[in-house]
This record gives C-alpha cells, sequence and structure tokens, in this order.
C-alpha cells in the first residue's frame, strides 16, 4: 500500500518520487503521460507533456532577490546531484561540457563579475569573454562555465527505471481534480499527495509558454545560448547517445497553437548557423524535426507548499482523517535546472506535515 502518490511524471515528480522512496516513503505515481521515445512519441497528444520535448540544459540566472536566491539554491542542489549520478549511472543522459552566454546588453546583475565571485556562486570554470570571442559586434558581453545538458527522453526513463528498482508503482490514469487522488479505490489508505502535475488543476495564476524548437543531427560540444536586445533569444544544446541537437528557440506566454511554424523554424536556423559556427564547421544544419511545447508557467513562480484539507473535506473518503497536498508546480522552463532542490525541498514538506502527527 502507497502512503503517497505523486500527480505527474514529469522531471519534477519523477524525481520527488525517487527522493521520497530514498526518505522511505511507499510511492505511486499517477500520471496521464510517462517517457516515450522521441522516435515513437505522439508530439500532438504529449505537448502538454513539457519533459519530454524540453532541451535541456542548465543555465545559471544570477540571484537578486529571495525567490531568485532560493531557486539558485535548487539549481545548485541540482548541479551536484548530476554529477553524481553521471558519476553513477553514465546510461543516465547526462553530460558536462562547456556553456557560453552571449549578450547584445549586458545584464546589470553581472557587472564586473569575477572568477572568484562566479565561483563563489558555483559557477565553476567561469571565465569571461573577449570581443574576439564573440559572433559579431553587437554582442557586449559573454563568458563560458562548466554545466550539464542531458537528453530527456533517456534521462526521464533512467528515472522512471530507477523509481521500479526501488518498488515504485505507476497507475496510467488522467485525474480532473487534485483531490481525486485520494478516492482511486485501487489506492486505498493514501494521505499525502504531491501533485507535480505542471500546469496545475484550475490555477488562475498557471499559463502555458509556448516554445518551438527544431532537432538537427549536427553534434556540438558546447551548449550556447545567445540573448538579442529585443529580449529573443537563440540556443543550442546538444544531446548525447546520438540524439542530435536542439536549436531554439522561443517564448511565447499563452499561446496555444500546437502546430510548428516554418517562419520559426528558418528563422531558429539561421540565427544558430550564424552565432555558432562549430556547429556547421562540417555543413550546413540538418533539421530532423520540430517540437512545440508548453512550458507550465505560472503568475508569482514556483508553488511549492504543503496545504493542509480538514477533516471531511473530501467526499468519499472512508474516514475523516485531515490529508495533505504537497503542491510542487509551475516552473516554467526551469523543471530540469531546479528539479532536484524541489525535490529536497519535497521531501522537507512531507517530513514536517509526517513530524506535526507523532
Amino acid at each position: 500500500m502507497s502512503d503517497i502518490v505523486i500527480i505527474g511524471a514529469g522531471v519534477i515528480g519523477l524525481s520527488a518520487a525517487l527522493r521520497l522512496q530514498q526518505a522511505g516513503h511507499s510511492v505511486t505515481i499517477v500520471a496521464k503521460d510517462f517517457p516515450t521515445p522521441y522516435e515513437s512519441a505522439n508530439k500532438r497528444a504529449l505537448i502538454n507533456y513539457s519533459s519530454q520535448w524540453a532541451g535541456a540544459h542548465n543555465r545559471w540566472i544570477l540571484p537578486t532577490n529571495p525567490a531568485e536566491q532560493r531557486e539558485h539554491g535548487f539549481s545548485l542542489t541540482t548541479y551536484r546531484h548530476m554529477e553524481a549520478t553521471m558519476a553513477k549511472f553514465p546510461e543516465a543522459g547526462i553530460t558536462f561540457m562547456k556553456g557560453i552566454e552571449y549578450f547584445d546588453v549586458a545584464p546589470a546583475v553581472h557587472g564586473d563579475l569575477t572568477e572568484e565571485q562566479a565561483l563563489g556562486l558555483g559557477l565553476e570554470e567561469f571565465k569571461r569573454l573577449g570581443k574576439q570571442d564573440f559572433p559579431d559586434d553587437k554582442v557586449t558581453y559573454g563568458y563560458e562555465y562548466k554545466t550539464w545538458c542531458l537528453n530527456p527522453m533517456i534521462y526521464c526513463s533512467f528515472l522512471l527505471r530507477q523509481f521500479h528498482i526501488l518498488g515504485g508503482k505507476i497507475l496510467s490514469m488522467e485525474l480532473r481534480d487534485v483531490n481525486e487522488a485520494f478516492l482511486v479505490k485501487s489506492l486505498p489508505g493514501v494521505q499525502v499527495v504531491v501533485n507535480c502535475s505542471g500546469i496545475g488543476f484550475n490555477d488562475t495564476a498557471v499559463f502555458p509558454t509556448r516554445g518551438q524548437t527544431c532537432l538537427v543531427s549536427n553534434p556540438s560540444a558546447i551548449t550556447y545560448t545567445r540573448q538579442y536586445a529585443d529580449g529573443t533569444w537563440s540556443f543550442c544544446i546538444p544531446r548525447n547517445f546520438h540524439g542530435g541537437t536542439i536549436i531554439g528557440g522561443t517564448k511565447e506566454p499563452d499561446n496555444w497553437d500546437s502546430e510548428p511554424s516554418a517562419e520559426t523554424r528558418a528563422r531558429l536556423l539561421s540565427n544558430a548557423a550564424a552565432n555558432y559556427p562549430t556547429l556547421v564547421a562540417d555543413g550546413p544544419l540538418q533539421p530532423l524535426g520540430d517540437i512545440v511545447g508548453r512550458r507550465p508557467t505560472r503568475r508569482g513562480g514556483i508553488r511549492l507548499e504543503r496545504e493542509e484539507i480538514p477533516a471531511g473535506d473530501i467526499k468519499g473518503l472512508q474516514d475523516d482523517a485531515a490529508r495533505s497536498i504537497v503542491h510542487a508546480y509551475g516552473l516554467g522552463g526551469r523543471g530540469y535546472e531546479l528539479s532536484w532542490g524541489v525535490a529536497e525541498e519535497v521531501m522537507e514538506l512531507v517530513k514536517q506535515r509526517v513530524s506535526s502527527r507523532l
């Protein structure tokens, strides 16, 4: 019998499930979508399963306020976890490599960031770039650092496999309300539900941010990002295990369009060829397919908290005991980057719930 149900089998749900198992809990994942190989995935049917379509890589965002400080801590926890996982499980789909950032307008938060200061923030192998390193004269600031990239299909399948090995169970079903997780007949006695649903359940603060990218066969040994003066982006994210390279990308709030734009694809590929010459050193970009996903973004940031449900508030339960919901959703495009920090916080919230009832 499971004492905890996780809603959602994206990177947050899978990471939280594993962390709770490590703490001794019996866990079941209830989800509509699960990791699927790229070649057989139905892109339209899985468009809301954003973990399937991520890049995915780690970009350091220097903190300027308490919320960013918290997220930076999550990203550091994740970074360390990725290092340990890659060392122990090379098949997990994680690769450490050089990351390079180009900015048309230098962020104020970077200022005169030194290598020593960067290291204090967790940025390993940080080095500022000179004008000779920039792709064109519109770039005014840039730096390189050590980071990680991963192949999301391989990585999420690895997490799911580890979950099974540790005795976890899965249930494939679609829930319409978070409280339904307490009422599943095959899962009696559930006391805690962890809501990793991504888009949430009727949370009016949540909205989709459409992202379009293009998978190409060209390999890259570096992950690049460029921020243009108009706020748009270009990025290049290698996927190991011969997974090609992701060329991106767009960030389109409240855009529900599921179809890729040929015009957008042409712009993304043109920008990548101009910005990252090593990518086309052996020939032009070779597209394998367009990708469209919906990042679950939330006004006000991540919802990461425990909600207590008073006794009797959930109709249909066989007892009147109180229940708890731990919410962990609304990470936008930073799910992979923050995943293990969020999983650690989920575990602490569950631990506090258990301790309060002793």
